[in-house]
């Protein structure tokens, strides 16, 4: 695509038949030609095709086109993106007379800017083409008037696009009620919506891989939008509209209030649909005096002072400081030490991203916190009281790190510390400790909930093997992590090992899954049911290796190419709030395409997942297990699956050393580093097993570390307690 300027646009340009869009056509096709039968590739150019004419906010007319080459099967790549449109770019000579970005290809004169060329393949090229099964063309001629559009597979398979445009000065709002498919990851059901009138990869604005139920919507950065379709037969739907919508002007001046409290709110641009790659909000704050300065709670977001690197989810300035915006599963106060601040924020995301919004309120800028109260990290306020009692209350555990170990107070008339309530250890010699650990109780996070939503003072209740819930739910789901080991392979001081590790027995880790990318180990995995695993979300992170089309898990398998069940995946789901440069919520769930037999069993086994509340004890011995390298330096991969034991640190320990990390990790290994994970363990297990002989659970995915087994390094691991209802809301 490229822009023409100074070329005025005319409705007849919406219409392909019409004479005005014939010879406009005509002419460019000639113009694309003579570049390209000129260049490095003649010999592989075929033709140029116009596709579509459409009219945008800086004026002029903005060109959509196909380019096609016959390109011969070869080892290495004959043509690339990149060398198309320098091609292009280069016969485009620029004007030096008015330093514009305008320069002229031949008559026409091309912005140089907007050109973008992206390589597609040829059924893409034919889906657009006359004779698509959908209806490829919808004008919203009206703002805000609704344009039903419906799709149905009902009769067949469905791989079409649909064009929306709508009136010049116009964004398009696109509004999907539900669509009815198999979630396959975009393999064989799928809608992609472009920000433009072809497929092009650099305008996606959204991807929608698994069924929709509830309504969602979505807005372009123009007056054209196209809808990529691909259903496979089956009863599966789109339903929803679009209609016209104006440029939203966000901006305001709001006067916060004396009183302390959430008095307002400000949203994201066209709040509740998601945001659009290209948009911007300006607020000024104005306080009743000087001494307070202006609170922002957000929900599920946060703001951090801009490092080096680019703002990927929204781009902040406060008073000509830039700050970031991250998503987060928490809320945040972020706040602002001036009386009359000027607030802006822009839309940095290459892609929709979710809405955002936040309540604004006036605070005391010499005393944020009540004189009560403890400033968390994340902004929020807590009670000093509330400070070291187990409990994570400002959502990033700024209040539960370096605490003293809790007085056990065994005698006293006054309550436990709950750090000692009901863990399964007995702490005081009386046994007060451990005594109406079945009584139901007010409910919090390190307590365990019921599926009748009471909850109890026992903390490790689930899988113990003794009904602790009324409803005996804590027992439910309790076919998983004992192993039976069946043959020894090898002696236990084998050389082979993890880091400092040894070999395993067959059998002894049967929910350890090895995930194969294109034939090559990558990483580790574990069996969470019949037909779902659980890794790690870098793992999947590149754009190459989202596609589960590559990957195979490889399960009860002891020596790499003994895999008693090879598994294809269907999908592959990641964190929404993954973030690759800290590696916060480092989890991902795998669903295969066809379960594992249950005559598999005892060599394939799930691993029992923890409940919220699940705490460890000394008493609990925990391995980590992993075909991956056995020191930084090794170049070759051990072929039987290696274990090591490790122990838990503090959160406090772990952040003396590594500095901030996140509530949702936790360090694991030995003071001199000897046993450890490393490179290919990545998404594997840190199993622990409960007391007493008892059940294994998955506490912890291989996630990152400094190196492998360097001394006073641990490793870090996904913690996985934290994520046990995103876990059940998926698998479930």
């Amino acid at each position: 695509m490229f822009r023409v300027a100074n070329v005025e646009y005319i409705p007849e340009y919406r219409q392909a038949e019409s004479n005005e869009f014939l010879s406009m056509a005509k002419r460019i096709e000639n113009v694309v030609s003579n570049v390209y039968k000129m260049s490095s590739v003649a010999r592989l150019y075929k033709d140029a095709v116009i596709s579509d004419l459409s009219n945008n906010s800086k004026g002029g007319v903005l060109v959509y086109f196909w380019m096609v080459f016959l390109v011969p099967h070869l080892k290495s790549p004959a043509v690339c993106e990149e060398c198309i449109e320098a091609i292009l770019r280069d016969s485009v000579h620029t004007s030096i007379k008015n330093r514009s970005s305008v320069g002229y290809l031949l008559d026409f004169p091309v912005d140089i800017d907007s050109i973008l060329v992206n390589a597609a393949q040829r059924s893409d090229y034919t889906s657009t083409a006359a004779g698509s099964q959908c209806v490829d063309k919808l004008y919203a001629n009206i703002l805000g008037a609704r344009v039903s559009l419906n799709v149905f597979s009902s009769w067949g398979g469905v791989s079409c696009h649909v064009k929306l445009t709508s009136v010049p000065g116009s964004l398009i709002r696109l509004t999907i009620s539900s669509f009815l498919i198999e979630p396959s990851d975009c393999v064989s059901d799928a809608l992609t919506v472009y920000d433009a009138l072809l497929p092009m990869r650099g305008r996606t604005l959204l991807r929608v891989c698994e069924p929709v139920s509830s309504s969602l919507s979505l807005v372009s950065t123009s007056n054209v939008m196209l809808l990529s379709f691909r259903m496979t037969n089956g009863n599966k739907s789109f339903r929803g509209f679009f209609q016209a919508i104006t440029e939203e002007m966000c901006a305001s001046h709001i006067e916060t209030k004396l009183e302390p409290g959430f008095t307002g709110q400000i949203h994201s641009p066209f709040h509740p649909s998601l945001l659009p790659p290209k948009c911007s909000c300006t607020w000024r704050f104005q306080t009743p005096n000087s001494a307070l300065g202006v609170a922002l709670k957000f929900e599920n977001y946060t703001l951090k002072a801009k490092d080096m690197k680019g703002c990927e989810h929204g781009w902040w300035k406060v008073n000509d400081i830039i700050f970031c915006g991250r998503y987060v599963g928490h809320s945040t106060v972020f706040r602002i030490d001036e009386p009359n601040p000027e607030v802006e924020f822009r839309c940095s995301s290459r892609n929709s991203e979710k809405p955002f919004q936040a309540s604004y309120s006036s605070y005391n800028i010499s005393q944020p916190c009540p004189e009560s109260h403890f400033l968390c990290s994340t902004g929020l306020c807590v009670e000093k009281s509330r400070r070291c009692d187990g409990l994570d209350d400002c959502q990033d555990e700024s209040d539960e790190i370096f605490c003293s170990r809790p007085i056990k107070n065994c005698g006293g008339s006054s309550p436990l510390h709950p750090f000692y309530v009901c863990n399964g250890e007995t702490d005081c010699s009386n046994g007060r400790d451990e005594i109406n650990c079945t009584q139901e109780t007010t409910c919090s996070a390190v307590k365990y909930q019921c599926s009748s939503g009471t909850c109890i003072l026992k903390k490790n209740a689930r899988c113990d093997g003794v009904p602790d819930c009324q409803d005996h739910s804590d027992e439910e789901d309790c076919a998983c992590g004992q192993p039976a080991p069946v043959k020894k392979v090898g002696s236990s001081t084998d050389s082979e090992r993890i880091v400092g590790g040894v070999n395993s027995l067959e059998g002894e880790w049967p929910w350890q899954v090895s995930l194969h990318f294109s034939g090559n180990l990558y990483c580790g995995a574990s069996v969470l049911s019949s037909d779902w695993l659980i890794s790690a979300a870098h793992c999947f992170s590149k754009e190459r290796l989202s596609d589960p089309r590559h990957w195979r898990a490889h399960l009860g398998m002891l020596t790499q190419g003994s895999a008693k069940h090879v598994a294809e995946i269907q999908r592959i789901v990641v964190h929404e709030y993954y973030n690759a440069r800290t590696f916060d919520y480092d989890v991902a769930l795998l669903q295969l395409k066809k379960a594992w037999p249950a005559s598999l069993r005892p060599l394939v086994q799930p691993v029992c997942l923890p409940a919220p509340s699940q705490t460890l004890t000394q008493s609990h011995h925990c391995w980590v297990t992993g075909w991956g390298y056995r020191s930084e330096e090794d170049k070759v991969l051990p072929a039987v699956l290696q274990k090591a034991e490790v122990f838990i640190l503090s959160q406090s320990e772990c952040k003396k050393r590594y500095g901030p990390i996140s509530p949702r990790m936790l360090c694991a290994g030995v003071p001199s580093g000897e046993q450890d994970a490393c490179r290919g363990d990545s998404g594997g297990p840190l199993s622990c097993r409960a007391p007493g002989g008892g059940r294994w659970f998955l506490i912890g995915i291989v996630s990152w570390g400094a190196g492998c087994g360097r001394p006073n390094l641990p490793g870090v691991y996904t913690k996985v307690n934290k994520f046990t209802s995103w876990i059940h809301s998926h698998i479930t």
